[in-house]
């Protein structure tokens, strides 16, 4: 097979975590979260790396993160521009937020020419995520045929907040339906979501996508009609915080008999950071880890 490549999107501001998350300490020797991601993708065979970030924030990354990884991965920067947008588009006054996860991806376009993992910079997947992903590249899907990562809603919500989430419907194994459901939480043990100010139930089993896809490269030209088609009237209708989600547009491209999505449930949780409160349980989860062998002291000690 062509040797899939890692895209990671790390173009977000971290509104509501109120910094640079992507690259804030949470490991005992100075890790991110995108640190144990990049070892799990070298560890299942993954040898490129995209990564998509602001250029404000290039050097940032390069002294935290990418100065560590380069003799264990080729790693090259993408830059997610606002002005990267469709003829005759322009950027509304006062926006500064990125258009989207999708627009994030489309950023790559011109650098992918095999199969690829996207994913999030500031969420912790595990070891086996990545190697079912990699593992199923190696089954030579054809155009259209995609795959994703699920994990059970409940194992993704924070303590300290409402989260969005990725909702799935699956048919024999795959994607039949996904919906961006925001301000979902957890109440006494029991996943719910606010909606026109009632709080509606949902199994805590229920599949969601926590934005980690497995694409060819056809995705791209279907992905840039979809952005093409919403861009105008989001800006017009939200011009400081329309965005152009993957989850959504997955969905649209799956209810339009454009492609499928193989459901890859993995056996680990997720968790990250959305929340400062939330970080302390997450550093004391990499000291466990560490503490179980699943990752050595040092992650990149040559």
């Amino acid at each position: 097979m062509n040797e899939p490549t890692l895209v990671i999107l790390a173009a977000g501001m971290g509104s509501r975590y109120g910094g640079l998350k992507q690259i804030d300490t949470v490991g005992d020797n100075g890790e991110s979260i995108i640190d144990f991601t990049i070892y799990d993708s070298i560890q299942a065979g993954f040898k490129k790396l995209l990564l998509i970030i602001r250029k404000e924030h290039e050097e940032a990354f390069e002294n935290h993160l990418v100065s560590k990884i380069r003799p264990f991965i080729d790693v090259e920067y993408v830059y997610q521009e606002l002005t990267d947008l469709p003829e005759g588009v322009s950027v509304p006054e006062g926006r500064e937020k990125p258009w989207g996860t999708t627009h994030a991806l489309l950023s790559c376009r011109e650098k992918i020419d095999g199969p690829f993992v996207i994913c999030n910079a500031d969420d912790y997947y595990g070891k086996d995520a990545f190697k079912k992903l990699y593992d199923y590249f190696a089954s030579n899907p054809k155009e259209g045929e995609y795959a994703m990562a699920g994990y059970k809603i409940f194992n993704t919500l924070s303590s300290h907040g409402t989260v969005t989430r990725g909702v799935c419907k699956d048919k024999d194994g795959y994607l039949d339906e996904i919906k961006e459901v925001m301000n979902i939480r957890n109440n006494n043990g029991q996943s719910e979501y606010e909606e026109n100010g009632e709080y509606i139930k949902i199994d805590n089993d229920t599949p969601v996508s926590m934005n980690f896809w497995g694409f060819l490269p056809d995705v791209m030209e279907k992905m840039q009609v979809l952005f093409t088609s919403q861009i105008e009237a989001g800006i017009a209708n939200n011009p400081l915080k329309f965005e152009a989600l993957l989850p959504n547009d997955v969905g649209r491209l799956v209810k339009e008999n454009k492609c499928s999505v193989k459901i890859l449930t993995s056996e680990d949780s997720w968790f990250g950071v959305t929340y400062k409160e939330d970080k302390p349980s997450v550093v004391e989860k990499f000291a466990q880890f560490k503490k179980d062998g699943l990752y050595p002291h040092d992650l990149w000690a040559k």
